[in-house]
């Protein structure tokens, strides 16, 4: 049994106890779990894959040197989502970048399909050529709604903690995702499942863990 079936019944809160207890090596657990939400999060901020895997590694450090500092007020995932963003935000400031296109008025809330199975092989050349049109079709949405459409449809987060996270009010999550959805749809009809976008894939998974392990070695839990 791996160590992550072996934690696999493990609440967050569990794995940060026996952390601070001296358990360090549960820290990949967290890492692993989360490798998926903030590399989504990196690349909808329009960053190469070089510069997210950055970021997701000064976000781990971060946290793991803040993990006594964890109240439990939100969920973990919110918490580490919320330093992410914020490591996001700090390096975009820094380098004046960011991607910017016009607002549609069309409002339309037609549910955004989330699954499409694709079985044939042709097909599945075709899904592959989608996927990059999907991503690039993200990418070129403005900030403000593309990082609501990734925390609510491809992270899972709920509209509260999208709210909390982004500092807007709830109902301005419902507009701002409703109308991403729509500048989507045209180029989007029928597509495969969210979670594959911006997939961070696992044979990067590893190296990450690695870095961020052998980085903590020398950062103190304060």
């Amino acid at each position: 049994m791996n160590l992550l079936e072996a934690t696999q019944h493990m609440t967050e809160v569990d794995l940060i106890n026996r952390i601070l207890l001296g358990e360090e090596h549960l820290y990949e657990v967290i890492i692993r779990r989360h490798n998926p939400y903030l590399y989504k999060i990196g690349r909808s901020y329009g960053y190469t894959h070089d510069d997210v895997e950055d970021l997701m590694q000064d976000t781990y450090i971060n946290v793991y040197s803040h993990l006594n500092s964890f109240e439990g007020r939100s969920s973990f995932k919110t918490w580490i989502v919320r330093i992410m963003l914020n490591q996001c935000y700090q390096k975009k400031q820094k380098l004046g970048f960011g991607l910017e296109t016009s607002i549609p008025e069309d409002t339309n809330d037609e549910y955004y399909p989330t699954h499409h199975y694709i079985s044939d092989g042709n097909k599945t050349v075709q899904n592959m050529e989608l996927k990059a049109i999907i991503e690039q079709a993200l990418l070129n949405i403005p900030e403000d709604y593309r990082m609501v459409f990734t925390l609510r449809q491809m992270n899972g987060l709920s509209v509260r903690e999208t709210s909390e996270l982004l500092n807007i009010s709830e109902a301005n999550v419902k507009v701002r995702l409703n109308r991403a959805k729509a500048m989507l749809q045209e180029e989007v009809k029928k597509i495969f499942s969210l979670e594959e976008i911006f997939e961070f894939n696992l044979i990067y998974c590893d190296a990450m863990v690695n870095l961020v392990m052998q980085a903590i070695k020398d950062v103190a839990i304060l």
